[in-house]
């Protein structure tokens, strides 16, 4: 019997081990890479010409805001042109497009009919665009006035061929909810830093990101263009780095519902575009890149089974061991306070902590919900507009 209950605890630390590794050890390890290795980006002042492209879709409430702060961009007007592509809109953002195509000859525009996704809409865009360098932007966002120049001059260093930004959530108030939905995309950001300075990163914003137009492949329509693209670019050799100065607003999801089912579409698109990039797992080709991407993305997806496992083999052991009963307390507690943690404000350390945890088992619950889809042979095509 103690055998066998020896033989459980140590499964229940190795299977914590396995869960937390991605959301703890890893950055730590990526972390001490970096201040070994530090591979800087020689960024300088530079102004290529720029294609700026927008997918949309039903997006008449912001269209118009987005396309001027785009061409009231800090950057030679003369090397900058907008391109958006209305997929099969149908509330009125092809008249507000139209219209101020009128006045903007910057602005170009075409009709996706019949509605065929946002991958297939960026492929048209990148056809239209002129530019060297081109900018994907979503159709709600709002950049800084020099965000455009800030994200092109890394394009100055010839390893770097794709360029990611930092957003920022803008509640309904006007006021800025911080680097992020929460104290999560501060540890992103975080962690993007320390990737940049190992060689490239794993994940982009994906509002406000920039390619060489060269390094560009066209997209299948099911593909998360955020996530293939950037892989693309790392398998021909390049740098994907991130740029803290270049800054997008976003408006924050209030809704917990809706944050989930963003959260299980991501997942369930990222993780076919590992399938389909799946020889940058290779450890022996691509020995950074790829613990970069086990660690970051695979076994971030996969965490929740280790932990979950885990959970229950705290059941037995709680029975005969007061310390694990006092674990297993703990565990539930976690819980409770994870699934409340959105309510708390993040002016307070606790507020932090909660809201945190809370993003913990959001991430969690939705990459299980995405891992089943995956299994189904579930893909996804189409989108609907975010809503804060």
């Amino acid at each position: 019997m103690q055998r066998t209950m020896t033989m459980l605890a140590l499964a229940f630390w190795i299977l914590i081990l396995l869960g937390m590794y991605p959301f703890v050890l890893y950055p730590l390890l990526v972390a001490l890479a970096g201040r070994m290795f530090h591979r800087t980006v020689n960024a300088r002042p530079i102004e290529p010409q720029v294609s700026v492209v927008i997918a949309a879709h039903n997006e008449a409430a912001c269209i118009e805001r987005t396309v001027l702060n785009k061409l009231e961009q800090q950057y030679a007007a003369q090397c900058l042109e907008v391109i958006v592509i209305s997929d099969g809109s149908m509330d009125g953002t092809d008249e507000i497009l139209a219209r101020l195509a009128q006045s903007q000859p910057r602005l170009r525009w075409r009709r996706q009919e019949p509605r065929a996704g946002k991958s297939a809409a960026l492929n048209t865009a990148i056809e239209l665009a002129t530019g060297e360098i081109v900018v994907f932007a979503d159709a709600n966002s709002m950049y800084e006035p020099n965000a455009v120049a800030r994200i092109v001059r890394n394009f100055a260093d010839p390893e770097v061929g794709y360029v990611t930004g930092k957003m920022i959530y803008r509640g309904r108030d006007g006021s800025m909810v911080g680097d992020g939905c929460s104290a999560y995309m501060r540890f992103e950001n975080w962690l993007r830093l320390q990737e940049t300075r190992v060689g490239s990163i794993v994940g982009v914003d994906g509002g406000i990101d920039a390619i060489r137009r060269s390094l560009f492949q066209t997209l299948r329509a099911d593909q998360l263009p955020d996530f293939v693209t950037p892989l693309r670019v790392v398998a021909r050799g390049h740098r994907v780095v991130y740029e803290p100065e270049a800054v997008l607003e976003e408006d924050s999801l209030d809704d917990g519902a809706a944050e989930f089912g963003m959260r299980v579409r991501v997942a369930l698109r990222a993780l076919w575009a590992i399938r389909d990039s799946s020889a940058l797992l290779s450890l022996r080709r691509h020995p950074m890149f790829a613990w970069q991407l086990w660690s970051h993305k695979l076994l971030r997806y996969l965490a929740f089974l280790p932990l979950l496992l885990a959970f229950a083999l705290l059941l037995p052991l709680a029975i005969t061991t007061p310390g694990y009963r006092l674990l297993l307390a703990a565990a539930i507690a976690m819980l409770l306070l994870g699934a409340i943690g959105q309510w708390f404000s993040e002016t307070s350390i606790g507020g932090r902590v909660l809201r945190l945890l809370r993003y913990f088992v959001l991430l969690n619950a939705a990459s299980a919900i995405a891992v089943l889809r995956y299994l189904r042979g579930e893909r996804i095509t189409l989108w609907k507009p975010r809503t804060g």
